[in-house]
């Protein structure tokens, strides 16, 4: 039995902290006081290309065999650049918190 009461009064109290931060959140935004922006900054990706370029034209010409290495390391460079730029391309995001004048 007391085990049990223990446990209502333990979910009672987190039920009550949740509902007045709740209620505490709302009313801020009621009054326009402050609000949640998601900021994201965006990279342009053109670090990751010159070294998925050179990385890829250096791979591909060790790879490639019997006297091809011209164009495999223009195929390798190529590939490399194009994944260089889409792994290098990338969100930077968070949330931050604004006030209303």
């Amino acid at each position: 039995m007391r085990a049990q009461t223990k446990a209502i009064v333990i979910a009672l109290s987190l039920a009550f902290t949740a509902s007045t931060v709740a209620v505490s959140a709302a009313e801020a935004q009621q009054r326009g006081e402050r609000y949640r922006v998601k900021v994201c900054d965006k990279t342009k990706g053109t670090k990751g290309t010159i070294i998925g370029g050179l990385t890829g034209g250096t791979l591909g010409a060790a790879v490639a065999g019997n006297g091809a290495k011209t164009e495999g390391a223009v195929l390798g460079g190529v590939v490399g650049a194009i994944a260089g730029n889409q792994i290098a391309k990338k969100k930077k995001c968070h949330y931050e918190y604004r006030y209303r004048r």
